[in-house]
């Protein structure tokens, strides 16, 4: 097993600018993780294997989607009908479907088996500096380390919110964490899901990932990775394993994002709709779950923030991406170019598999809130940047929302 990608670089490349605008779109997708966090690699496949749903599901099992969607795809070369036999494992350049519009995810029952999932956990390589000062706008001196603290098993009882996110790439399969966010339109029934965009979306030079899949309470227990060799699918994924029926990043990272060197990193940030691999059992993922955590789109300043706990399954060297962590630190600012908006940073040892974990902070009504998601790091693991979540998180936020109020 090998891992695809560094993590963070010492510079940042320079690149064109896009004309600003007052409100940007925003475009689903889905993502690698750029930077810091995803651990991933090959792993064997079971591409054979029936799927038994997709975005819109049929009562007969087979792949449904919307006519004009699949003529999109037609443009591609790409039928779905050859999709479930492995033609998802095609990579080629015409057929990484890339677009908002172009997203499909259909369900391949049975594919994140207990070992597909535990094999995905493979540490990035590459390591880069540790400092990347020199960089315009308001940067704080580099945060101390603060050691990744094991969260208390069952991990469910601790932060029911939380999750693994799983999904291939060209390189093989990978992994990111996630946290299970409120969904307006759908008031104490959410299906939504946040994590860093490049979790679902490669970015400028790439499209949306495949098979993405949610798993809330990943190894609730705590398993030890031998242990974990003979655990029952119950015991990996005890919530079940709810796939991604529609991924929404900002067109910032679809058009700037980039694997090294914090490009794109300061609109890194993705929203997920999900539903269960089984079908649909008439709860949704917060009533299965029993919690969702509210979305603080006008998160104070950082003076004025006493901490923040940043949450994952890191994977790299000294982790294996089994065990759920957390650090918790006072944040500063990161800003890794003056016309971007600035990233907060927090000192944590988490590594690559953080990516896309919540970070939660006090909100103003004075309970705990998502304000950010783990984007980047060095491998070294001294810090952890996220994004700030302004206008246009909450614009990928709202328009997953509405694509699904009342359902």
């Amino acid at each position: 097993m090998r891992a695809i990608r560094p993590v963070l670089t010492a510079r940042r490349s320079r690149r064109a600018r896009r004309a600003p605008s007052a409100v940007l779109a925003v475009a689903a997708v889905t993502a690698v993780i750029a930077l810091t966090a995803t651990a991933c690699g090959p792993s064997e496949d079971k591409a054979d294997a029936e799927p038994s749903s997709s975005s819109a599901q049929s009562s007969d099992g087979k792949i449904t989607i919307p006519d004009d969607l699949k003529d999109r795809l037609k443009e591609h070369g790409i039928d779905l009908d050859q999709w479930k036999n492995g033609e998802w494992k095609n990579w080629d350049k015409d057929k990484w479907l890339r677009e908002a519009q172009d997203f499909v995810n259909p369900i391949i029952e049975g594919l994140w088996d207990p070992d597909r999932m535990r094999d995905a956990d493979k540490a990035p390589e590459q390591p880069v500096d540790n400092d990347i000062s020199g960089d315009a706008g308001v940067t704080d001196p580099t945060p101390a380390p603060v050691r990744a603290a094991h969260v208390r098993t069952p991990f469910h009882d601790s932060a029911a919110e939380s999750g693994k996110l799983f999904f291939d790439g060209p390189e093989g399969s990978m992994v990111c964490s996630a946290t299970v966010v409120k969904d307006p339109a759908n008031p104490g029934r959410s299906n939504m899901v946040w994590t860093a965009g490049h979790c679902v979306h490669a970015g400028r030079n790439g499209g949306w990932y495949r098979n993405i899949a949610f798993v809330p309470s990943y190894n609730n227990s705590g398993l030890s990775l031998a242990e974990l060799r003979n655990a029952p699918k119950e015991k990996v994924a005890p919530y079940g394993v709810w796939w991604g029926q529609w991924a929404q990043t900002s067109d910032q990272w679809i058009a700037e994002g980039g694997p090294t060197g914090g490009q794109g990193a300061p609109y890194d940030f993705a929203v997920l709709r999900v539903t269960p691999e089984k079908g649909a059992t008439g709860k949704s993922l917060e009533e299965t779950v029993g919690s969702a955590l509210p979305v603080d789109f006008n998160a104070p300043a950082v003076p004025e923030i006493g901490s923040m706990t940043a949450t994952g399954f890191p994977a790299a060297p000294p982790y294996d991406g089994q065990q759920l962590l957390q650090c918790k630190d006072k944040p500063g600012r990161l800003s890794l170019a003056k016309e971007d908006p600035t990233m907060y940073r927090v000192g944590c040892t988490m590594t690559g598999g953080s990516s896309g974990g919540g970070w939660v902070a006090t909100g103003q009504d004075g309970k705990p809130a998502l304000v950010s998601n783990t984007s980047i790091g060095p491998v070294t693991a001294g810090w952890l940047a996220g994004p700030r979540l302004g206008k246009e998180a909450k614009g990928v936020y709202d328009a997953v929302s509405r694509k699904y109020a009342g359902q």
